[in-house]
């Protein structure tokens, strides 16, 4: 999944549809089967026997039908399915540890290859923050960077106007055909004609509470910076901004009155470190260097906020039951499966740890945590760590 110039045939990006939205099966662990079995396709087959190995009697596995049900809502309003492999795919967010293997997209895909800032900040936002962000907006736009928000009320609505014409990308927490809040309608269907939209969940989905982190996690990812401009102590922005921190990009606040409650995140930001923002200027400087390396520059960051979540050398370079020394069995031995649980618990732990506590080959263990994720049993961590469920 690390190449980024293979295009999907309409039969592979629907097997890539299918595994990922079948149960239990998230960005991790479809990146796991994938880089196990070779393909989508030989994945899918896996399924029922990994998930009955791990403990689970039976796993749905997303039928065909509905699969292409998807796609024709997806071809019906003219959005654009765009799996991690392919060149379409936005270099910033192929750089994460845990990108999403599918984007749906309306709108200028070309947008997603320039430097970005994301800009976010409270829904109920002050006369005062409006006006500033989308001063700071159409003076980032100048700049030429994109702006990316997630179409929310207050500060998300009012740097998306103001970046229309230099160019902005409106991320969702629901299908990209579900406009969310519905007031914001006509500024989303600006935004498909001038700019793009993006999600990873499925069309037409109506987005629930948990479904906003998840964005959230993608309008950082797009970005080389986060710039907060007002936002509460508990708030969404505050997540973006944590995200922001957990993917390596940089963090700008812009700084508020301490009688406003509204300011007080954008204050514990900056005195956490974040770059104190009063102009466009303030962002460039930093960005700049980033800016200049190009491509690399969304690699870079995210390689300083800790090791990717990879499987180890001994089996990333092939599927699993194919090795260097020929063949090997995709099948775990029930005592071997039982030594790998008795040293997993409630805290995250490495699967490296594991692999050496357990005295197991790597392969064997990565073959185990796939059987047990699939049948529920355990969580998966940043930093390559999972925990019991």
């Amino acid at each position: 999944m690390a190449v980024h110039n293979q295009e999907l045939s309409p039969g592979r990006r629907l097997a890539w549809l299918r595994l990922l939205r079948s149960q239990n099966v998230g960005p991790a662990l479809f990146r796991d089967l994938l880089d196990h079995f070779g393909s989508a396709e030989a994945a899918l087959e896996a399924l029922p026997g990994l998930a009955r190995r791990g403990g689970r009697r039976r796993i749905r596995i997303f039928p065909v039908a509905e699969a292409e049900a998807e796609l024709a809502a997806a071809d019906a309003c003219s959005a654009r399915l765009i799996a991690s492999c392919e060149a379409a795919y936005p270099a910033a967010l192929a750089a994460l540890a845990e990108p999403p293997p599918l984007i749906y997209l309306l709108g200028d895909e070309s947008l997603l290859q320039h430097p970005a800032v994301a800009m976010v900040g409270a829904r109920n936002a002050s006369a005062t923050a409006r006006r500033f962000a989308r001063t700071l907006a159409g003076e980032l736009g100048d700049a030429g960077l994109i702006v990316t928000s997630g179409l929310a009320r207050g500060i998300d609505t009012a740097a998306h106007q103001s970046a229309l014409a230099s160019g902005t990308v409106a991320v969702l927490a629901g299908g990209v055909d579900h406009v969310y809040p519905a007031e914001n309608q006509p500024l989303y269907e600006e935004i498909c004609a001038q700019g793009a939209v993006l999600s990873e969940r499925p069309m037409g989905l109506s987005p629930q509470a948990r479904d906003f982190p998840r964005r959230n996690r993608l309008i950082s990812g797009l970005a080389l910076g986060v710039v907060v401009v007002e936002a509460a102590l508990r708030s969404g922005s505050l997540i973006t901004a944590r995200y922001a921190l957990e993917q390596g990009r940089e963090v700008f606040a812009v700084p508020g009155s301490p009688l406003d409650p509204r300011a007080r995140g954008c204050n514990q930001l900056l005195r956490d470190g974040a770059v104190l923002t009063e102009t466009a200027a303030d962002i460039c400087e930093i960005l700049q260097p980033m800016i200049a390396r190009g491509a690399d520059a969304v690699s870079t960051p995210a390689a300083r906020s800790g090791p990717a979540r990879r499987a180890p050398p001994a089996t990333a370079a092939s599927p699993v039951g194919v090795s260097a020394a020929g063949p090997i069995s995709i099948e775990s031995d029930g005592a071997a499966q039982d030594r790998l649980i008795g040293l997993l618990g409630p805290t995250p732990v490495e699967v490296d740890e594991l692999v050496r506590q357990a005295q197991l080959t790597p392969a064997t263990v990565i073959t185990i945590l796939l059987e047990l994720e699939l049948a529920g049993r355990i969580h998966r961590h940043p930093g390559n760590r999972v925990s019991i469920s």
